[in-house]
């Protein structure tokens, strides 16, 4: 069963920075379309950003300019660079496909937390 794992969460004051990571069992993340995702207590759990298997690239309005998306196909690694965070960017982070429909089974998370 293919897993996925987050990893670089944290605390961080505003404007500070992270950079999360997502990897993968098998050949998931090179082979295609992906995307992060968060989810803030109580709200349902939105795409933050995409990156096609062709490094296209696509980001919901509220990140753009802030967050850079990212993919190391021989690493079969995908990251997401949060740069100037604001207090509304704290989530749970997950990645997955690039879908509305269609998920890989949904990995832990990584917990972000913005201070003000």
């Amino acid at each position: 069963q293919v897993q996925l794992m987050e990893s670089g969460g944290g605390l961080v004051q505003a404007g500070g920075s992270l950079r999360l990571s997502c990897t993968a069992s098998g050949s998931i993340i090179s082979s295609n379309s992906m995307a992060w995702y968060r989810q803030a207590p109580g709200k349902q759990r939105d795409l933050v950003a995409a990156i096609s298997s062709r490094y296209i690239t696509r980001y919901a309005d509220s990140v753009k300019g802030r967050f850079m998306i990212s993919r190391d196909n021989a690493k079969n690694t995908m990251y997401l660079q949060m740069n100037s965070l604001k207090p509304e960017d704290t989530a749970v982070y997950y990645c997955n496909l690039d879908n509305t429909r269609v998920f890989l089974p949904w990995g832990q998370g990584t917990q972000v937390t913005v201070s003000s």
